[in-house]
């Protein structure tokens, strides 16, 4: 699969960098302590670790400042204004490259990373079973975009395909049975609840407590109604 063509073009020509300047920086930091969770409660350690779509690599870094010296990152980015990101936070144990991964052959990680992409891929379940291969431990990273009231509401679903680029949209169930239709085996999973903790714009603010609140009683409940959380998933 050529990830260039089967994620668009918006990408490559700079439209995705005029919706979202930074590449989501600021939530890197937040997004890292998640995956580190979910590594250490499996006591994974590993030497070696790729990101696929790694944005301008400040999941890397974070992780990079975290792990054990000597562990070694790579990060791989179709997106020349990412990659241009990527390449301040490079060092000798942590490279990048501007190439699609599934377009190269190399080694087998220990970890691989797939934060926030498979929802951008266009034909995801061909995209899934090629990466399997690729490491011994996979970690996804899948928003819940499927919730009532972004379905009721209808805005939100087209402002995160059009903006963010999104072309599927997930719930638990369909997340976790789109990645044992690919191969994988579901090691370990949990909600994270991004539009609680990083919540941005006023309509998540003021959702902000109603969520706590239900999630507290019910968390499955709470994020297909109300919505504003991700999926975190630990796969071989």
């Amino acid at each position: 699969m050529d990830m260039k063509s089967a994620q668009g073009s918006i990408y490559l020509d700079g439209q995705y960098l005029a919706h979202n300047r930074t590449y989501h920086v600021e939530d890197s930091p937040w997004k890292a302590r998640q995956i580190l969770r979910i590594v250490q409660r499996n006591l994974i350690s590993p030497q070696t670790v790729c990101e696929v779509g790694c944005g301008a690599g400040e999941i890397l870094r974070q992780l990079q400042m975290a792990l054990p010296a000597g562990v070694k990152f790579v990060g791989y980015e179709v997106s020349p204004d990412a990659y241009r990101l990527c390449q301040q936070r490079a060092n000798e144990n942590l490279l990048f490259y501007c190439e699609d991964f599934l377009s190269q052959s190399g080694p087998i990680f220990d970890l691989l990373l797939c934060i926030d992409v498979v929802e951008h891929v266009e034909d995801y379940i061909g995209f899934l079973r090629q990466l399997r291969p690729r490491a011994t431990w996979k970690v996804f990273y899948i928003p819940l975009d499927m919730a009532a009231h972004m379905v009721v509401r209808r805005k939100p679903l087209m402002t995160v395909r059009q903006e963010v680029g999104h072309l599927h949209y997930f719930i638990k169930d369909t997340a976790l049975a789109a990645l044992e239709y690919a191969g994988y085996t579901i090691v370990d999973w949990h909600y994270t609840p991004s539009q609680l903790d990083l919540a941005a714009g006023v309509k998540s603010r003021l959702l902000r407590w109603p969520r706590k609140i239900l999630s507290a009683f019910n968390p499955d409940f709470a994020v297909r109604t109300l919505g504003g959380y991700s999926l975190l998933v630990l796969a071989k």
